[in-house]
């Protein structure tokens, strides 16, 4: 069903010279018109932005710009390309895009600060956002060249044929050419700047529930990850990292590994070592003789402790403002309840499935690398350090057992080039899972510290919340990206609140955690935003003796806000009675661009741990694209984001991270798993993101119902802790 790419950009453009009569098929990129020369040559000038590529054959090719790591892009992405271009969904075959954000990439956000122009990354819930467009209408711009090139063909006008089921028919005459056959001379056609799309009472697989094609070769095995690479005579690389970040190498016994069966070398990069061998288990017996010993360095003492401490009194700065509007003082003099909260979220490690690992084979005028990344561009980039350029860099881009925003860092693909600089052909370098949870790239500490002013009625007439935590856009993108000192991501869906309060504002002060590597984590900004703003509407509620479902709604303006809210609470059965100890509560959100309400329902657990026993999910994503898809991203999104809710933290003691597998950083089991109902609501508004919603939402949910059902309020994550706080 797929191949992994291995090509550069030059050799992209070669191979599709090189196919036969194929027709490569180039979009509209920042409006400027682009097409190919006769043949599928090279492009008359600039990037190519090519999708789509139609071989004598008949075999179609969409040249995948996201990558798959279970959220279903194998299925979706080829879903549009099909719609329009009038073929079977079996018919489209995918392939990897190659490290080109100039041409595979898109505008990170509208809003995004300058300086950031095209991102090649998959994240943040944006593939079927990103690519709605764009593919539809590579799809419908490939059929009217293939519907033209047939019409020439015949000598009859374009409007007497049609498009079917990958051929192209002339009614009157029967007459029928197969897509293949045509592509030569389409090819020599101009590309339609903006071809007409179908209208959605018109499409035969948009909507239309749709199995997962990736799902069969998951199941017998035959799908390829990256951590399956076996490049013929690759060895194996075991690495060991410093316990404490900055630390560097004191000792080893490198005579001991080289003398374990198998072990060819030992690599010394300072910072990170590696014993390279024929097999995994040798490498591991010679990582164990090896006994590396480490100087911790600067971070040696960092603590939890002090990391919360500040943070805590950084929520009390003024820090920066993020969004204002009212007048929060004169509002707050009319006021009769004051409602105060401080809400903590931990550090979070992604815990990904498939571990940390990359295969590098370093030549002396090439480096190919077999991966699976979130972002295969900036890959390219970062390995500029070690004086690669990107022309000398191949990059096979493979599934991806998990990603949650992980695998947007490279830091592994980077280590594994360093090491590989020092050995002799491809070399598999791994990460123990030890390794991989204690060297992670962590969902930060977040601390919120919210308040409001209520009026005789309960109503909030006056709302601040102050956010203390790292700045992740500014690591990631770039300083100079940020604006007056507000990290986007921190403050999504809290400056942005889906309530239309009239008098509130939102500040955040930036602090990253000495001596703890920060990233972004599925849910990203949202995540942390919706439990606490959620959390606190349901303390309002509280304070205003009111129904939460209720008192939410009175809030909302928004009609497809207020309409997942109602059918959530009615598909939940919201104010019916529960066994005793049991509870039930609500959360909202906007965020990806779709509107998601989520009702969790608690039961009294075991040894004081409530169970989780249903969340209901009501979602309007607008026009949706695969209902299957979805439900199964709002399923495990839930799921995801309750295993970390309520049990799993990162804590640091001495500059070590305490967690080091599944049984100090779990997962939920199977038998403590609820059931999740998803509930879709028919919208033909333009697609939302659904990959991390189920997430975001999942944590305030539940936090709300233990509160309905033992009335203790949970406000530092994870459960585990808060309800002993």
């Amino acid at each position: 069903m797929s191949t992994p790419a291995a090509l550069t950009r030059r050799q992209f453009v070669l191979t599709a010279a090189a196919v036969g009569g194929a027709l490569v098929l180039g979009v509209v990129l920042q409006r400027r018109r682009r097409r190919l020369m006769p043949g599928g040559g090279a492009p008359a000038r600039g990037a190519l932005n090519a999708y789509v590529r139609i071989e004598p054959g008949n075999r179609i090719t969409l040249v995948m710009p996201k990558v798959e790591m279970g959220q279903g892009t194998f299925t979706s992405l080829p879903m549009l390309i099909a719609e329009e271009l009038e073929v079977d969904l079996g018919a489209v075959v995918v392939e990897a895009a190659p490290p080109d954000p100039a041409v595979y990439g898109f505008a990170v956000d509208p809003a995004a600060p300058e300086g950031i122009e095209r991102d090649q990354s998959t994240g943040t819930s944006l593939s079927i956002i990103q690519c709605w467009t764009p593919l539809r209408r590579a799809g419908a711009a490939a059929r009217l060249m293939l519907i033209q090139a047939a019409a020439k063909r015949w000598r009859v006008p374009i409007d007497t044929c049609h498009a079917q089921r990958g051929e192209v028919i002339h009614a009157a005459s029967g007459r029928r050419l197969s897509y293949g056959a045509l592509a030569a001379a389409a090819a020599a056609l101009p590309v339609p700047a903006a071809p007409p799309l179908k209208a959605a009472k018109d499409f035969r697989l948009i909507g239309r529930v749709t199995p997962r094609r990736d799902t069969p070769q998951k199941v017998d095995g035959s799908a390829v990850f990256g951590i399956d690479a076996r490049p013929p005579n690759s060895k194996v690389a075991l690495i060991a990292l410093s316990p404490v970040e900055g630390g560097t190498i004191a000792g080893l016994a490198a005579d001991a590994a080289l003398a374990v069966r198998g072990v060819r070398q030992v690599v010394n990069e300072g910072d990170a070592l590696a014993v390279v061998a024929d097999d995994t288990w040798a490498a591991m017996q010679g990582m164990k003789a090896l006994a590396p010993r480490w100087n911790d360095g600067a971070n040696a003492a960092v603590q939890q402790a002090a990391i919360v401490a500040d943070l805590e009194a950084a929520a009390h700065e003024p820090g920066a403002v993020a969004a204002s509007k009212g007048k929060l003082e004169e509002a707050a003099t009319h006021a009769t309840t004051h409602v105060e909260a401080v809400y903590h979220q931990p550090f979070l490690a992604h815990a990904t499935l498939e571990p940390m690992n990359c295969t590098v084979d370093w030549r002396e005028d090439e480096c190919e690398i077999w991966v699976g990344t979130q972002a295969c561009d900036r890959a390219v980039a970062k390995l500029a350090a070690l004086g690669l350029k990107p022309e000398q860099i191949r990059l096979h881009s493979h599934l991806i057992g998990g990603g949650f925003g992980r695998r947007l860092e490279v830091d592994g693909i980077v280590l594994a080039a360093r090491i590989a600089r020092h050995v002799q052909g491809p070399v598999r370098v791994l990460w123990t899972r030890e390794q991989d949870i204690q060297h992670d790239r962590y969902r930060p500490y977040y601390v919120d510290r919210l308040s409001a002013s209520l009026d005789a009625r309960g109503m909030p007439v006056a709302w601040r919340h102050t956010i203390a935590g790292a700045g992740l856009w500014a690591l990631y993108y770039g300083e100079e990206t940020v604006r007056n000192g507000v990290d986007p991501d921190a403050v999504t869906s809290a400056a942005d609140l889906v309530y239309p309060l009239e008098n509130m504002e939102v500040r955040f002060v930036r602090r990253d955690p000495p001596g703890v590597p920060t990233g972004w984590w599925r849910g990203v900004g949202p995540t942390r935003s919706v439990f606490a703003v959620e959390s606190f509407m349901d303390e309002l509620a509280a304070a205003a003796q009111q129904d939460p479902v209720r008192y939410r709604r009175a809030l909302l303006k928004d009609p497809r806000m207020r309409a997942v809210l109602d059918l959530a609470a009615d598909r939940a059965g919201w104010g019916t009675a529960l066994p005793a100890g049991g509870g039930r509560g609500v959360s909202l959100q906007f965020a990806f661009g779709s509107y998601l309400a989520q009702v969790a329902e608690v039961s009294a657990g075991a040894q004081g741990q409530p169970r989780v026993e249903r969340v209901v999910c009501a979602m309007d994503c607008g026009q949706v694209v695969n209902p299957d898809g979805v439900r199964a991203q709002l399923e495990g999104g839930a799921t995801f984001g309750l295993s970390a809710a309520l049990g799993n933290e990162i804590t640091i003691a001495n500059g070590r991270v305490q967690q080091n597998n599944f049984n100090d950083f779990p997962s939920l089991r199977i038998s403590a798993a609820p059931r999740v109902e998803v509930h879709l609501v028919a919208s033909g508004e333009s697609p939302g993101g659904v990959g991390e919603t189920g997430t975001s939402c999942v944590a305030a949910a539940l936090c709300n119902a233990i509160y309905a059902a033992s009335g203790k309020r949970v406000r530092t994550l994870p459960v585990s802790r808060g309800l002993h706080a």
